[in-house]
């Protein structure tokens, strides 16, 4: 991987040089586009600086200037994938469980960690992400995110949450001492002026999005249950709305799901109870399912279990029903897995685990690509391979659409029109 991130760099830099002018426009030829809609061949793309500038039939795509073209024989172009759910400040809990990360690594070594994980996040072709909270780590994902836009260091867009807000008592770390002062995984808050307030201090602080936890495990016995409820929901949607931001919100019980349905929530994460009842309220209502497949089956085999062993866990058996249900009913589905319970750079495993559980691959693509953008409200940025939007692209070996693994056959990785991986 060193090697290849190295001459991954140079060869940006090479571009860059090259780019810089602004004169060329480079013509990249595969055998065929799928455009985050729909798969084409004999379509080629123009990028021209940081920008998609034509795409279509090869005869109908004039540069209009100096132009060089890159041939791509035996691939598909697709936009760049975006991760829908991911926690750039954590790595997989069979390396160190998430308490300890959150209690005993220090900022600097979660922010180093952040770091190697943005490069392996772009190099696998992720060129987006939404990052659902850093854990502990405060704000400091806005200050990664400013890294990557200055160029200091390489990695993907990203769309950060900062903090999350979650109610007093209701997440972790908690330790058997109360009297001990510790660091909290999210941002307590409760009542509508109090969430009104950190709301408004996370977005003063560079958040691009809202997550609220819903529901959580502080019932009887351990048990999910409602944390806020819905009138508070409404006054955080209210609040974050006025700034043009969405919500989202972890849930997985059937009245969290109900309250963030009602209270204009945008995506709803994990959603492992969902029923009839609930998938229909969300098609009334737009409301998005983030699935996070991928942290379930990598919880469940860091507890023993061999994925796809029988008998398998009830956390298993739940999630396939209710994702089976979610698509018979036309759920609008997001691609997220909730990378940082497992590898970073693994992100193609949610999108080979949505197909086994009954999804097209070809849906699978849109969701990962213009299905994220709509949903999150960068629909006229990214997510499409479309004249003016950002040159975000990735080239794969083979269809995908034949074989969802194919996206992991990465031939070349594009952000901005600047080429990190070319193979």
């Amino acid at each position: 991987m060193k090697k290849i991130y190295l001459f991954s760099i140079l060869l940006a830099a090479c571009y860059l040089a090259s780019a810089q002018s602004g004169d060329t426009t480079y013509i990249l030829r595969p055998d065929r586009v799928f455009d985050g809609e729909s798969m084409h061949t004999g379509w080629v793309v123009a990028v021209k600086g940081d920008k998609i500038v034509s795409v279509g039939n090869a005869d109908q795509v004039k540069p209009g200037g100096p132009s060089r073209s890159i041939e791509l024989k035996g691939t598909t172009i697709l936009p760049g994938f975006i991760e829908g759910h991911s926690h750039l400040f954590l790595h997989p809990y069979n390396e160190t469980k998430w308490d300890e990360q959150v209690l005993n690594e220090s900022r600097a070594e979660r922010t180093a960690r952040a770091v190697v994980h943005a490069r392996n996040t772009l190099l696998a072709g992720f060129t987006t992400v939404r990052d659902l909270g850093t854990e502990g780590a405060a704000y400091d994902d806005v200050g990664l995110k400013h890294a990557i836009e200055k160029g200091i260091i390489p990695g993907p867009r990203m769309i950060v949450a900062t903090r999350a807000i979650v109610a007093t008592g209701s997440y972790g770390p908690k330790l058997k001492n109360t009297d001990d002062i510790i660091i909290k995984g999210a941002a307590e808050a409760d009542g509508v002026d109090a969430l009104t307030t950190e709301a408004r201090t996370q977005i003063g602080n560079g958040a691009d999005v809202i997550k609220v936890y819903a529901d959580y495990r502080w019932g009887l016995n351990k048990t999910a249950q409602p944390t806020f409820t819905l009138d508070e929901l409404k006054a955080l949607v209210a609040v974050a709305g006025s700034s043009g931001r969405k919500v989202v919100a972890h849930s997985s019980t059937v009245e969290g799901m109900r309250r963030s349905i009602l209270a204009g929530i945008a995506t709803i994460e994990h959603g492992d109870d969902g029923n009839e009842e609930i998938f229909d309220l969300m098609v009334k209502y737009k409301t998005a399912l983030c699935p996070t497949i991928s942290a379930g089956i990598a919880v469940s085999e860091y507890d023993g279990w061999v994925h796809g062993s029988l008998p398998e866990p009830e956390r298993i058996t739940k999630k396939k029903k209710s994702f089976a249900l979610a698509l018979q009913k036309g759920v609008t589905i997001c691609f997220g897995g909730d990378v940082g319970v497992y590898a970073h750079g693994d992100n193609a495993r949610e999108m080979e685990n949505m197909v086994a559980y009954g999804m097209k691959p070809i849906d699978v693509l849109r969701s990962a690509t213009s299905i994220n953008a709509d949903v999150f409200g960068y629909g006229d940025m990214i997510g499409r391979i479309k004249a003016g939007l950002f040159a975000d692209l990735v080239a794969v070996e083979g269809n995908p659409s034949d074989n969802i693994s194919n996206v992991r056959k990465l031939m070349l990785v594009m952000k901005d029109g600047h080429i990190y991986l070319s193979k």
